[in-house]
């Protein structure tokens, strides 16, 4: 039996696409993902975009693999980033695709990364979000302080997204930029890491933290290592590491970007040579499952209604708009060799205002992630996976309650209100070790 063919031709006027919805995200990362399903639950429709072909930003493609500032800290932890995290927890811990690592004052969840992968995907199918992947921002239309429509670029041709609320959740503020909104960039680049998934490690007698760090700075010029510390999380009962060793530039430059991701793998073969010179019994039989794209830290943000200070953050400020909270450190990577680390102590909990997330010039779009108002200190301790989590969350309830409205004239007690679970709640200790 035959299959017929028809012949076509792209003509004068190349086809394209039109989408309309309540809100449209752009970003598929944790903090875009909050936002689509928050949306979608409470029955906007919903067009989630992202420039990779896959769902998942960093958390899936650059293998973070660890989930931060989900925790308080201290002796009597609590769970502080709740929504999409309590499914994320309770699904992939069920299949055994988690594993909590207490440190003396913070805590992390590792994660298998294909596990989350397919969680987000099934997700998001479920909730009838439209999804438009492998799409690149070209033109942003604009009539004053309202973003009208966006035009993304695909391999099938060309859409159109138009939308009442527009959720910024690039990681680079793209949207923002592109729209022609003031944004901010760090007088001093942030570095970004390659991350790499090593296999079949020997977990018998795995070096103490401090132990390592002292051998990596001791050592790391031998290897050619630009960056003198890092360190691995071991995935334990799976003989899996997670390595975080290594520095790179992240520009918002094309070429230069593009060359970021060959510098960054060499940079982690590098890494991987000094793991099994230095401690052969544990990496003698091991090898790299995976290169994840380049993790980027931060890069530019928008300037927002209110800016987030790292003084704030050393205070733990309570802002009465707040929409996150987090414990998590001061994690500065602002020089090649190293960087900052400040931890805090038991009590602390600083919390991320909602007039940080809000572009200042603009009545319907909202960041969320790495990309909102704050100094770069007070960024690099509230850009991680729990307080990107309670962003995502906070951007669908404002566009909520704004209803075609101005998401600056909403009512910001009513706010908290529904974001109670990220702001408020307190639960007895319930860590799986």
């Amino acid at each position: 039996m035959k299959t017929g063919t028809r012949i076509v031709r792209r003509g004068d006027q190349p086809t394209g696409w039109k989408l309309d919805a309540d809100v449209c995200i752009v970003g598929a990362g944790i903090a875009g993902t909050s936002a689509a399903l928050e949306a979608a639950a409470l029955g906007r429709k919903v067009v989630l975009v992202d420039s990779l072909p896959a769902l998942g930003g960093q958390a899936v493609n650059s293998i973070i693999g660890t989930f931060c500032g989900l925790f308080s800290n201290g002796p009597q932890r609590f769970q502080v980033t709740h929504g999409i995290a309590d499914g994320i927890l309770r699904d992939l811990g069920d299949k055994g695709a988690l594993h909590y690592k207490e440190g003396p004052l913070t805590t992390v969840v590792l994660y298998d990364e294909v596990a989350l992968a397919r969680w987000i995907e099934q997700k998001i199918l479920d909730a009838g979000i439209t999804v438009v992947l492998g799409a690149v921002l070209r033109d942003v239309v604009r009539e004053g302080r309202r973003v009208r429509e966006l035009e993304v670029a695909t391999r099938y041709g060309d859409v159109r997204i138009a939308a009442n609320g527009f959720v910024d959740a690039s990681g680079d503020a793209a949207l923002t930029w592109l729209a022609g909104f003031d944004c901010q960039e760090p007088e001093t680049p942030i570095r970004g890491t390659q991350m790499i998934v090593l296999e079949n490690l020997d977990e018998t007698d795995l070096p103490t933290p401090p132990a390592f760090r002292e051998r990596v700075e001791e050592k790391a010029h031998a290897y050619g290592l630009e960056r003198k510390d890092g360190l691995v999380f071991y995935f334990r009962g799976r003989n899996i590491g997670i390595a975080n060793m290594t520095h790179i530039e992240t520009p918002l430059e094309p070429m230069a970007a593009s060359r970021t991701a060959l510098v960054g793998r060499d940079q982690a073969d590098r890494a991987f040579e000094f793991l099994r010179a230095e401690y052969p019994h544990i990496y003698r039989n091991a090898h790299i499952r995976s290169y994840g794209l380049p993790g980027i830290r931060q890069t530019r943000w928008i300037v927002g209604a209110q800016q987030l200070s790292s003084d704030d953050v050393i205070a733990a400020r309570q802002f009465p708009d707040a929409v996150a909270r987090t414990s998590w450190p001061i994690e500065l990577h602002d020089r090649a060799e190293g960087y900052e680390w400040k931890p805090f102590g038991d009590d602390h909990l600083h919390t991320v205002p909602f007039g940080s997330l809000v572009v200042k010039d603009a009545d319907n779009l909202i960041a969320a992630g790495r990309c909102i108002d704050a100094d770069a200190t007070a960024l690099s301790s509230v850009r991680v996976m729990g307080p990107c989590i309670a962003m995502g969350a906070a951007a669908a309830h404002a566009f909520d309650l704004a209803d075609g409205g101005s998401v600056h004239d909403i009512d910001r007690g009513m706010l908290r209100e529904r974001l109670a679970d990220n702001v408020d709640r307190i639960d007895p200790p319930h860590l799986k070790n």
